[in-house]
Formats: C-alpha cells, sequence, structure tokens
C-alpha cells in the first residue's frame, strides 16, 4: 500500500522525506555555537530548563571553543564510517537557543557553515521567545537558496506543564512563532516530550488534537529522561511519585495510538531520544538503539495494520 505521503512505509519519514527532496543521504552535521538561552543568562529565568543538559546530546566533536569551519570538517568524519554515502550535509546549530544574538551575528555564524563544502543548508534550534521579524526576513533569504528549517522546543501543549518545567513562555507564543514563521514560507520543525511531570496519559494524548493542526513540517518526540546535573534530577529524588514514566513496551504502544491520529502531512524525524547512559540519573529502557526502538514500532504498527493518520480528522 501507498499512502498519502508517498511510499509503503506506515509513517511519513524523514529519510524518505529527504530522499524526494535531495534525491541522495543527507546528512545533518551538529555545530555549538557558543548560543545561550534567556532563561539561563537572566532575562527570562536562570537555571534553564529543568529537564535540560544539552551536554547529553552534544556529540564529541561540538565546542564553542573551536571554529564553525573544524567543527563541520570534524563531523563529516565522525559520520563518514557510518554514513558513507552521505556527500551533502545539513549544518544543525543544536545547542541552546541557537537565534538568540542579533541579525549581524547570526548573519556572520550561518554564512560560515553555509560556505563550508557540501552545505546545503541550515537546521536551526531555537526558542519561540528568540525570534522576531527581522531575523525572519532573513532566514527567508536564506531559505530561497538553501534548505532550511528551524525547529522550536515546544514541549508541552499545556501551560501547566511549561511553567513547571520553567520554560520561561508559553503555548501560545509557540503557536504565535511557528505560525508567522510558516507564513514567511519557512519550513517549522516542532519537538515535544512525553511523560512530562504533571500530565495524565490521557492528556499527553489529547495534544494530537493541536498539533495536528500547526502548520509544522516535522517533529520530533521523545520520552521524558531524567538527565544528571539538571534540577528535574533534584525533584525526582525529592519526590519520585511525582513523575509517571513509560515503560519501553508502553511507549511504543502509546506512539503507535498517538500518531494514527496525527495529520499525515506531518514529518515525523524522532520517536525517542537518546542519550549516553553516563547521563542518565533515572529509570532507562537499558541499552536499546533508537533504530531498535523504531523497529518495533514499525512492526507494531504492521501488526496492528495501521498507520499515521488513521483516523485523523481535520
Amino acid at each position: 500500500m501507498i499512502y498519502s505521503w508517498g511510499d509503503s512505509r506506515r509513517f511519513n519519514s524523514y529519510s524518505n522525506y529527504f530522499k524526494k527532496i535531495f534525491d541522495t543521504r543527507v546528512q545533518k552535521l551538529s555545530v555549538d555555537a557558543g548560543f545561550t538561552c534567556p532563561n539561563r543568562d537572566g532575562s527570562i529565568s536562570r537555571g534553564g530548563c529543568t529537564y535540560c543538559n544539552n551536554n547529553a546530546f552534544n556529540p564529541s566533536y561540538c565546542s564553542p571553543y573551536k571554529t564553525i569551519k573544524q567543527q563541520l570538517s570534524e563531523g563529516v568524519e565522525f559520520h563518514r564510517k557510518r554514513y558513507r554515502r552521505a556527500k551533502k550535509y545539513l549544518a544543525y546549530f543544536q545547542p541552546y537557543s541557537n537565534t538568540y544574538a542579533n541579525v549581524k551575528y547570526l548573519k556572520k555564524i550561518y554564512q560560515q557553515a553555509l560556505d563550508f563544502s557540501g552545505v546545503i543548508g541550515l537546521v536551526i534550534g531555537t526558542r519561540p521567545d528568540c525570534i522576531d521579524d527581522e531575523k525572519l526576513k532573513y532566514l527567508k533569504e536564506i531559505s530561497e537558496n538553501y534548505y532550511l528549517i528551524i525547529e522550536y522546543g515546544v514541549e508541552s501543549c499545556y501551560n501547566k506543564t511549561l511553567k513547571r518545567v520553567n520554560r520561561g513562555h508559553s503555548f501560545e507564543k509557540s503557536v504565535e512563532i511557528i505560525k508567522k514563521t510558516a507564513d514567511y514560507g519557512i519550513n517549522v520543525g516542532a519537538h515535544f516530550i512525553f511523560g512530562l511531570p504533571g500530565e495524565t496519559r490521557q492528556e499527553i494524548f489529547e495534544q494530537h488534537k493541536i498539533i495536528s493542526q500547526l502548520p509544522i513540517k516535522t517533529i520530533k518526540f521523545h520520552q521524558l529522561q531524567i538527565l544528571k546535573d539538571t534540577q528535574m534530577e533534584f525533584e525526582y529524588k525529592k519526590n519520585p511519585g511525582d513523575f509517571n514514566f513509560f515503560s519501553l513496551d508502553e511507549y511504543i504502544d502509546f506512539v503507535v495510538n498517538f500518531i494514527e491520529y496525527l495529520n499525515p502531512e506531518i514529518v515525523i524525524e524522532r520517536f525517542a531520544g537518546e542519550v549516553p547512559p553516563r547521563f542518565i540519573a533515572g529509570p532507562t529502557w537499558g541499552n536499546i538503539r533508537n533504530d531498535q526502538i523504531l523497529n518495533r514500532i514499525e512492526k507494531k504498527l504492521e501488526e496492528k495494520n495501521t498507520w499515521q493518520g488513521k483516523y485523523y480528522s481535520s
């Protein structure tokens, strides 16, 4: 069966999305450009989001003490053994809020990445309160000549949750900026965490209705993980009963059910998060890797004879 997104995979996959656009494998190369966040430097708050430890997902070759060219060069070598077919790259400005600076500085660092041989575009991770019209006008210019997507950390559709994790902005702010970014003709990505404290399973599930109406191109889902050296680690140790973690089987069942109701036009980039075990301070699923989780999700979709958007209603 060929689904509405144009292939036989049972969800609208990120890998196939890029194959359709570029007709080849494209590899993301992470870049740490030395940004911070407004809820870390005191502009909004200090301490950052309670769950955040950027070191847990920053590749070893990334460092703000290296030039962008050096990080990209080392990133190519880092991925060469595993992805030998990759000849085109996206520079992924990943840690912290990568639009949290004036446009003059953004032009400088983004252009350094675009000048690197093989880079065909940018992936920019940021917060909805670190974007304005001046920045969007500039980013629109980039998008006219390169692939560009802005990934917003939304995390939850519920303001009570965002307040509890010290996110520093409301869900309404995310909606406002996502819509504005899409109105500029720029691709939008969004990130959500399943299992944040204070949310029931039903509340988490009901988010599919809201997410499906947002003009987003790609989405990342992560299960909640308690990371070392975070405020959430302290909260978990003090009151573990406040947390309701998914077991691996529960998570797979939940995700499959969730995407049955998700807008099939949304490209799913990731179903789960993966960090080195040394950073984990709470319950884990053992040493299972993301590709193994993905295989189990696809197997469950096949067993149920279901697919992304099967029950979606616009």
